[in-house]
């Protein structure tokens, strides 16, 4: 039985927010000179009691979609002129793509930021789920909603280094597969945060 204890030390990794974390980690020869701000984007990282455990929520983008068609993500997106924040952003984008009431939703904390190839800035938000909710994803944006156990994602021996060939060059990045899915990108990354600060 997970504890209002339990929510309580996950909020306590969150206290210190840390260094930004970035697609160019690994990849300092390709780090682009930014010459405009970033866009900012709200997303959450919603972890939910089950019978078997914590479990993580994480959705398949819709192939159909412009950026990273086809990607394990969180659920969230840009922060738009109407949200009082990256939180609301991400209570507001989860609730869109997956039917996840903004009332459910415990906020813990929130992570470094991350900053991706596409020029965002992304605030990853941790979300406790208090209730068991049906979730529904919205169909122009997300083709399957799933859950990774969180003790998968928070061994960082799950984590391994690949490379693929980016705009002419070779670029490395995280990755943290479960089943027949394939976790990488920011997506692995922001999760790689959250697996060294519970190292730690």
């Amino acid at each position: 039985m997970v504890t209002a204890t339990d929510r309580a030390r996950i909020s306590a990794l969150l206290q210190y927010r840390g260094e930004p974390s970035s697609d160019f980690d690994l990849n300092k020869d390709l780090e682009p000179a930014i010459k405009q701000p970033l866009r900012p984007a709200g997303v959450l990282v919603p972890i939910r009691e089950t019978a078997d455990g914590l479990r993580l929520i994480l959705t398949k983008r819709s192939s159909a979609l412009k950026h990273h068609p086809g990607q394990i993500a969180f659920p969230g997106g840009r922060v738009e002129p109407t949200d009082v924040s990256p939180v609301e952003a991400a209570l507001r984008e989860a609730h869109e793509e997956i039917g996840l009431p903004p009332s459910v939703v415990e906020v813990l904390g929130q992570l470094p930021t991350h900053q991706t190839v596409t020029q965002f800035e992304m605030y990853p938000v941790l979300g406790w789920i208090r209730d068991d909710i049906d979730l529904t994803p919205e169909a122009g944006e997300v083709s399957e909603i799933f859950e990774v156990p969180l003790s998968h994602v928070l061994n960082p021996a799950n984590f391994t280094i690949q490379s693929r060939r980016w705009r002419g060059h070779m670029r490395s990045f995280y990755t943290v597969p479960y089943g027949p899915y394939y976790i990488w990108g920011a997506t692995a990354r922001i999760l790689r945060v959250l697996a060294d600060r519970v190292a730690q």
